[in-house]
């Protein structure tokens, strides 16, 4: 049964959901452009045809509401879990199998992380259903359901990690415990950044050496101009799960990449597909990853430090509502995740905004250096048809969700910015 604390909570989240759902469908026009950018190239109308905006229009809205009604839907899922006591049951299971920390911690982490995976799976699998739907997803469901169970493995393993060294510390200093699980955390960052390319990425998908081999000569030839190895240039298998564009930087040290997915290189020409490497060029020459890493941490401190002044003012006030019995109780684990997640929200504009930068800095050395602002614009004018994407998307989304400069700063920017040719 749902106790008061449960109910207010759930109240709340559906007084909150008829807001967002009212707003994107009866108050914001996703699809207005300022009149000054009409028939520029970011004008949607001069690159996709009637049924590509109305798709792109229907679609940007469906995921708007998506994403603003399931990012407090896990604080709601945590907080009632620990309302209700079905927290403090996952810990007396856990205590009643086994007598060593240890393993009463990974059965509490498994039997919290399966219930949340069960609840979310449906959510999930709508989300998915809505890719298919709108041409975006190619993945068969057995491919998704795969990366279902990585997803679900991965997350326990780092969830036990967090809550054995976490506990611990809290147990050892409750003061200072967030300073040193800051400490712990930098050199497991730049360990899981040199572990994923090599480790993580390939349980998803299958990567391998560029096979166009007349297009691996010319992008060699970008990356000899910024002396970057050419074994850092791989191709991902990514038509089996989607239709979308993309290309990113990972890693770090020796075990960086740079990965173009197979989409990319198929449906865009090769002057288009240099201009995106030439944009990946700059992440690893203006060591992008590395500012990243290092804004990470910088906020993680300030983060951690808030949290855990929030979390012992909870557990000091509220125990008896959230059914905890002190600060190192296994059983705070969902309130734990509940202010981090929401603190990782709040910072968000920040660091998207910062990552905005970055990105922009990389279309600045892209153009530069391919001195072809028309394949740049034909490679971001294709980029938003093939993932239906808003071109001028509302602030609120922007400051939330975006870590890219939006398709209309980037294609006005490109169009306007006066390239240096070579003489």
């Amino acid at each position: 049964m749902l106790n008061k604390f449960a109910k207010w909570l759930l109240f709340g989240y559906f007084i909150y959901a008829a807001l967002v759902v009212f707003y994107f469908l009866a108050i914001n026009d996703s699809s207005n452009l300022p009149e000054i950018y009409r028939g520029s190239a970011a004008d949607p109308h001069t690159f996709m045809n009637d049924r590509q905006l109305e798709l792109t229009y229907e679609y940007s809205k469906i995921r708007h509401i998506i994403f603003f009604l399931l990012t407090p839907f896990d604080w709601i899922l945590y907080l009632t879990i620990l309302s209700i006591g079905l927290s403090a049951k996952f810990r007396q299971w856990a205590e009643s199998s086994s007598k060593y920390s240890f393993f009463q911690k990974a059965i509490y982490v498994f039997w919290l992380s399966f219930v949340s995976f069960i609840i979310l799976l449906p959510i999930d699998f709508f989300t998915y259903q809505l890719s298919k739907s709108y041409g975006i997803s190619t993945s068969t469901f057995a491919i998704w359901m795969k990366d279902q169970l990585i997803d679900f493995w991965l997350d326990y393993i780092f969830l036990l990690l967090l809550a054995i060294v976490v506990f611990q510390l809290i147990r050892k200093n409750e003061k200072r415990w967030w300073f040193y699980a800051w400490i712990i955390s930098i050199p497991f960052t730049i360990f899981l950044m040199f572990i994923q390319p090599v480790i993580i990425d390939p349980l998803y998908n299958d990567f391998y050496p560029l096979k166009n081999k007349d297009l691996e000569e010319k992008i060699l030839d970008l990356a000899s101009q910024a002396n970057i190895p050419a074994e850092h240039v791989y191709e991902v298998n990514m038509s089996e799960k989607t239709n979308a564009l993309n290309a990113y930087v990972t890693g770090i040290g020796r075990n960086s990449r740079i990965v173009l997915w197979d989409t990319t290189l198929s449906k865009l020409s090769d002057d288009e597909v240099l201009f995106i490497m030439a944009h990946e060029i700059a992440h690893y020459v203006k060591k992008h990853i590395y500012a990243g890493i290092a804004a990470y941490l910088i906020i993680s401190l300030f983060g951690l430090y808030i949290a855990s002044k929030i979390y012992n003012w909870s557990i000091k006030k509220h125990w008896r509502t959230l059914k905890i019995n002190s600060l190192n109780d296994i059983a705070s684990l969902p309130l734990l995740l509940v202010i981090i997640s929401f603190l990782t929200f709040a910072s968000s504009p920040l660091s998207n905004s910062f990552s905005r930068y970055l990105e922009h800095s990389a279309d600045v050395y892209a153009i530069e250096m391919t001195k072809d602002k028309d394949a740049a614009i034909r490679s971001f004018q294709k980029l938003t048809i093939a993932g239906l994407s808003e071109v001028n998307p509302p602030a609120i989304v922007k400051w939330l969700r975006y870590t890219h400069p939006t398709m209309l700063e980037r294609l006005i920017f490109i169009e306007n910015y006066e390239v240096e040719k070579e003489k």
